[in-house]
């Protein structure tokens, strides 16, 4: 007899995939707005590859065959918003995917356009429909402008002709989105692969104002105000009581219960180094519950580091995640290896933090930081890693892939099989800002002949990316 704890739910959200045999649309019978008689809405939860959960919904009437879709976030609000910065110089560049949630807004300075949060709703688009879509829209009652009036529609129309020769690429020009939600998106495009130098983006925190327009609460300072109290209430209680009222049994006795703590607490670092740590937490790939390990090791001639594994029994997706035990370093690190010989450099162990930087120039590859995240594993490892990320890519692989980027991929398909085939020598460069990045010196404790480690001091813009820049660590106190 089957049980509710033998039924497995089906997840909500599920892959956008057009091969699948069911893909959890739900049909509505809704009233079109151009014919008054009754069309269809059709409503799918999916999942964006590399980016959120989405909710696209579509209506068309057969009778008037009215066509409309519309995109509706209903992933979470993430911690931070998010601006991007594409400068666009080729058609490639106006063929960019672009997701813009109800938050966002999107602005070009060349042409002083800009279109405010909730002038739209959500939707999955390019750069030359964000143009043609504005450009639709004023040319909506054009005609009747004409008539009421010519002064206006005149200049109507000289706004339309500029985003016209921006669409032509007369000129290049710069697309600015700003989602305070932190839940819109514009593909990255690269000749590489996986950096792309006419794209940028930062994340940052919200204003009061954007938290409003959000609908989420500001922060309260009722639980500080009440911490502040229990310590004054602490503090007076410590004033009450004199130096001179305590006899040396007491100190005696506060001097060993300090020395028992802190044998417990160097047992309960000894427990934690040999103890795997074991919590639940929702799969990345099917949303259900999935097991996650955690356990703190210490690297030979390096530092502690928490790696953290997750293997999900519902749909088998297995991650794992890398993060330093010991804080930023001092200094940034720089490692070079020449791949000389595969068997042996292959098996390198390697750990790259999630602010590491790779490069192989004979391939033209720079992996840049944050796309793999936090890894411990081998040479080899993170070679399959780098292949498997850039095919499942959406962006990568497909029939729709531009020819000219599906050519610079397989280039760098082909290269990674050469170099693990030991067809390849080829140089292996790691940049880590944060100096928590290390790859094994096989001749440990002699030097590596082969490997390269130099150590550099940070630029203004890395502490900016690491918010090293706006830490005070002396005189906060009088603040």
């Amino acid at each position: 007899m089957m049980t509710s704890e033998d039924i497995v739910p089906e997840p909500l959200f599920l892959d956008l995939a057009s091969e699948s045999e069911d893909p959890s649309v739900t049909e509505i019978s809704s009233l079109c707005l151009q014919c008054q008689q009754q069309g269809t809405t059709r409503l799918l939860l999916t999942l964006i590859p590399y980016f959120k959960r989405v909710m696209v919904s579509s209506f068309s009437c057969p009778h008037c065959h009215f066509t409309n879709s519309s995109l509706l976030n209903v992933g979470e609000i993430q911690p931070k918003g998010i601006k991007y910065t594409l400068g666009v110089t080729s058609q490639a560049d106006l063929r960019r995917m672009v997701v813009r949630s109800d938050y966002a807004s999107v602005a070009i300075p060349e042409v002083e356009l800009e279109m405010t949060s909730g002038s739209g709703k959500g939707e999955i688009t390019n750069v030359e429909g964000l143009l043609s879509k504005v450009i639709a829209n004023l040319q909506l009652d054009q005609a009747v402008r004409r008539e009421a009036d010519p002064e206006g529609a005149e200049k109507i129309d000289e706004f339309i002709n500029k985003l016209g020769a921006l669409m032509e690429l007369q000129e290049p020009f710069t697309v600015k989105l700003d989602d305070p939600s932190g839940n819109s998106f514009i593909e990255r495009l690269s000749a590489n692969g996986l950096r792309d130098p006419a794209l940028s983006w930062s994340s940052y925190d919200r204003s009061p104002q954007q938290d409003e327009l959000l609908g989420i609460a500001p922060p309260q300072d009722d639980n500080n105000n009440a911490l502040e109290e229990v310590a004054e209430e602490n503090e007076d209680a410590d004033e009450e009581v004199s130096p001179e009222s305590k006899d040396s049994g007491s100190q005696a006795a506060d001097t060993e219960s300090r020395d028992q703590t802190d044998r417990d607490d160097v047992a309960e670092k000894e427990n934690l180094a040999n103890e795997v740590l074991k919590f639940s937490e929702l799969c990345d790939r099917c949303h259900r519950p999935a097991q996650t390990n955690m356990k703190l090791v210490k690297i030979p001639y390096f530092k502690e580091v928490v790696i953290m594994a997750s293997v999900c029994d519902h749909c088998g997706n297995k991650t794992s995640e890398v993060k330093s035990g010991s804080g930023i370093s001092p200094t940034g690190r720089r490692i070079v290896l020449k791949l000389d010989d595969p068997e042996l450099d292959l098996a390198r162990d390697v750990l790259k933090s999630e602010m590491c930087d790779l490069q192989i120039p004979e391939l033209e590859l720079h992996v840049g930081a944050g796309i793999l995240g936090g890894k411990f594993t081998t040479i080899e490892g993170l070679l399959i890693s780098i292949k498997d990320d850039m095919k499942n890519n959406p962006f990568f692989v497909g029939d729709s892939v531009d020819p000219v980027k599906k050519a610079a991929v397989d280039k760098i398909f082909n290269g990674i099989d050469k170099i693990m085939a030991g067809e390849l020598k080829a140089t292996f460069i790691m940049d880590d800002p944060s100096g928590n990045s290390y790859l094994q010196n096989v001749y440990a404790p002699d030097p590596d002949p082969f490997l390269e480690i130099t150590e550099y001091e940070r630029t203004f813009q890395q502490n900016e990316d690491l918010g090293l820049n706006d830490i005070k660590t002396e005189g906060y106190e009088n603040d």
